[in-house]
């Protein structure tokens, strides 16, 4: 796991899942209908910088218990939480077949995971108590919301997990905002800010000269071939 500085991290956070995303397809590092969350994730709290850090994945059920009518409470996976790097990013796959029955988390699991340095939690389950995850602060991304959180109880702790279609290991720097959530390769998360603000640079050029009075088709065509080839694919 390559852990970033705060400059690097917070670099990210000024630019948009679509700028990431248009970033990580000219290092050529996998097939551009991969690496993020389809539709069915959603953010339900739209901040104006994006969500940035590394994953801490769990799987949760919401399957009634055989004997009683709770699962016990497991404190188990704090100190295992503890030991990813901050800002870290809660990752929780509902295993069920009919996703989000019941509430994975709420205002106190969510200010548990704060307190351990997380920044967002992603499901393709549900959760509740939005109100007071925003007065947290949190980035929250869900499938669905709930206002019971049924017989959810946690089944484990750091595994790969698929959520909205994306495989997701701990320690996967993801990027999320209004628009989705991407996964970051490790080998070039250091070069993809700068790639990504070399791009909007061209793209508002190409933008602005399309309102100027001397725009022309042969001027827009010399552009976008500069764009193409100054943002090509690299080879790493």
């Amino acid at each position: 796991m390559k852990i970033l500085s705060p400059e690097e991290l917070e670099a990210l956070a000024t630019l948009s899942s679509s700028a990431i995303s248009n970033a990580i397809e000219t290092f050529d590092v996998r097939r551009r209908d991969m690496g993020y969350m389809g539709k069915t994730v959603i953010n339900r709290l739209p901040k104006p910088k994006s969500m940035v850090g590394y994953a801490v994945t769990m799987r949760s059920s919401l399957t009634p218990p055989v004997i009683g009518d709770s699962y016990p409470d497991r404190s188990d996976w704090w100190e295992k939480m503890a030991t990813f790097p901050n800002p870290k990013i809660l990752v929780i796959e509902d295993i069920e077949e009919y996703k989000g029955k019941g509430a994975l988390a709420g205002a106190t699991h969510a200010s548990i995971f704060k307190a351990l340095g997380c920044v967002g939690i992603v499901t393709d389950g549900a959760l509740r108590d939005l109100k007071e995850m925003e007065e947290m602060g949190l980035h929250i991304f869900s499938g669905s919301v709930s206002p019971s959180h049924a017989y959810a109880h946690l089944v484990d702790v750091d595994v790969p997990v698929t959520v909205g279609g994306l495989t997701i290991r701990s320690g996967d720097l993801l990027h999320g905002d209004q628009y989705g959530i991407v996964s970051i390769p490790t080998k070039i998360s250091h070069k993809v800010s700068a790639r990504a603000l070399n791009i909007l640079k061209h793209k508002a050029r190409i933008r602005d000269f399309c309102t100027a009075p001397e725009f022309s088709l042969e001027k827009l065509r010399v552009m976008v071939n500069e764009l193409l080839d100054e943002t090509g694919i690299e080879k790493i």
